[in-house]
């Protein structure tokens, strides 16, 4: 039907109309009152809070109710490789990094190296190549200034040891017809894909098995992969620990305009590893929200929200609200022309990725020392 869209982990099509998709989720928007809690509790609240980038919940006000009471959290979150890391990745892991800074709280990362090997029909996409990926994703995460001493990341293949016995617990309580339904798998579906959802659910509760006691958890990640969670929040419930409380975050669109950007089209999407030549020539490609012509855009002026340029702005590369209101008012009344918006935004992007760079070189011996295996 017009209008319709479809999202699930694997893929995102049409335009996603977030507040049908909290409908159909069954989540619920972080409100102005739930904004407050957490500025409270936090002592500010993060900017991508504020703009509505993670722009809804399952069970905040919950685990700000057992933190008040002493009962402090953890943080999950995790990647799945199937190609070099993105801009698009980022909000997940700032986000898990704000929250360990303000609320000294520790992290635990997945890198799930099974999922998109499984997953994905890419005769290329070996396990071997998807482990390499991992590495490089761990060394990319770390970079952006997590706590050594309070974070850990684990590939599955490598901590399988671990989480296994706690996985065969979940599967039990997980049906086909759960996962058929909520995935929409089908009898060519093969058995690994089916068996990950069990995985992925056991790092939201294995610091309560280690602990001998319940210990919230919270997973900041793209709403794309809350799926992962309806499934498992039940299965681990009926186990004695608590169900995850989730934030879940909007979809940093594509330069050309997708309303998700991919890792698998390297001309729609910005690596961590580009060059700032390369950065340069996709960003002055990407699609504005402005009129055909300089002279059109003046008396007309364009649209924030259909520009890339804009959003990544919004969702990245300018924290500072009034700056970002001055870019989007730019925009608007067509004092901004699409020339030196694109040169402002690569700028931004390419001292980002300098730095991250500098950060990634000074970690690279140390990543051993954050691993679990």
């Amino acid at each position: 039907m017009p209008g319709d869209f479809s999202v699930t982990p694997y893929d995102v099509e049409g335009q996603v109309d977030y507040g049908r998709l909290e409908e159909r989720f069954g989540i619920q928007p972080i409100d102005n009152r739930l904004m407050e809690r957490i500025k409270k509790d936090a002592g500010e609240l993060h900017y991508m809070i504020r703009r509505k980038i993670f722009f809804a919940n399952r069970d905040m006000n919950w685990l700000l109710d057992e933190y008040e009471k002493g009962n402090r959290f953890y943080i999950y979150t995790g990647i799945a490789p199937s190609g070099g890391m993105t801009i698009a990745h980022l909000p997940s892991f700032v986000m898990a990094q704000w929250l360990q800074e303000r609320f000294d709280a520790e992290v635990l990362i997945e890198i799930p190296d099974e999922e998109k090997f499984l997953a994905k029909r890419d005769p290329k996409l070996t396990l071997e190549k998807v482990h390499e990926l991992a590495y490089a994703d761990a060394l990319n995460i770390m970079a952006l200034g997590f706590d050594t001493k309070k974070t850990r990341l684990f590939l599955n293949t490598e901590y399988a040891g671990k989480l296994y016995k706690h996985a065969v617990r979940v599967a039990k309580y997980i049906t086909y017809s759960i996962t058929k339904d909520a995935y929409g798998f089908t009898n060519e579906t093969n058995v690994g894909t089916l068996f990950y959802p069990s995985m992925q659910a056991v790092p939201a509760f294995i610091k309560s098995v280690e602990a001998g006691r319940n210990i919230p958890c919270v997973i900041p990640l793209g709403v794309d992969q809350d799926v992962h969670f309806r499934v498992a929040r039940n299965a681990i419930e009926k186990m004695g620990y608590y169900k995850p409380a989730i934030m879940h975050a909007k979809f940093m669109p594509g330069l050309k305009g997708n309303p998700k950007m991919s890792s698998s089209d390297p001309d729609n999407t910005i690596y961590l590893d580009d060059a700032p030549e390369v950065v340069a020539k996709k960003v002055n490609k990407a699609i504005t929200g402005q009129q055909a012509t300089a002279e059109l855009q003046k008396k007309y002026g364009g649209d924030p929200e259909k520009c890339a340029v804009c959003q990544y702005n919004k969702f990245l590369f300018e924290p500072d609200d009034n700056k970002l209101e001055k870019i989007f008012k730019g925009e608007r009344d067509g004092t901004l022309l699409a020339g030196d918006h694109k040169v402002d935004l690569a700028k931004k992007i390419n001292r980002f990725l300098e730095e991250h760079r500098k950060k990634k070189e000074h970690l690279k011996d140390k990543l051993d020392g954050v691993m679990l295996k």
